[in-house]
């Protein structure tokens, strides 16, 4: 493991929820949620749940996956969550999933989901190792078995994009 002298940490640890209600400012002229604003919500969420785990200041690197499932609307609640999925050296790939809630009836429906890459920096502004990952849940151990893979492919669109 890249990261054996820092130690592991749970998932668990890491772990962040954010809610908001939804204002008709926050919408578009759909009457939905802005999606800048939904991702602001998610880069702030999974910067928490990346500096919970590092234990110091994180960056954004990289944004994939995010995926608008359903709207989110005036009235909702939505709740938004990330945690620490998978780690190598000094990134951090957070898992966050944004899930809208009626607050009169409580059902619930995943809005959007996402993975983001953040890398933990030094006092200098450097990349720093951080420690490692123990997922305990099944989707935890689902999110964390699949990571390298997700791992190669922002690996080889950085190649891609660097020719």
């Amino acid at each position: 493991m890249a990261n054996e002298g820092l130690g592991s940490k749970l998932t668990s640890e890491s772990r962040s929820t954010m809610m908001q209600l939804i204002f008709p400012l926050d919408t578009n002229y759909h009457g939905t949620m802005f999606g800048g604003k939904v991702m602001e919500y998610m880069d702030k969420i999974a910067a928490i749940a990346s500096m919970r785990h590092a234990r110091g200041p994180v960056v954004t690197a990289s944004t994939d996956s995010l995926d608008f499932v359903a709207p989110i609307k005036v009235g909702d609640m939505i709740d938004v969550e990330a945690f620490v999925t998978w780690t190598h050296k000094s990134s951090m790939e957070v898992f966050v999933k944004v899930q809208t809630e009626n607050v009169y009836t409580g059902d619930r429906k995943t809005a959007v989901t996402a993975f983001f890459t953040f890398v933990g920096l030094n006092e200098h502004g450097k990349p720093t190792p951080v420690p490692g990952i123990i997922p305990q849940t099944e989707e935890e151990r689902t999110l964390h078995d699949s990571a390298p893979e997700r791992y190669e492919l922002r690996m080889q669109r950085k190649r891609d994009r660097s020719t």
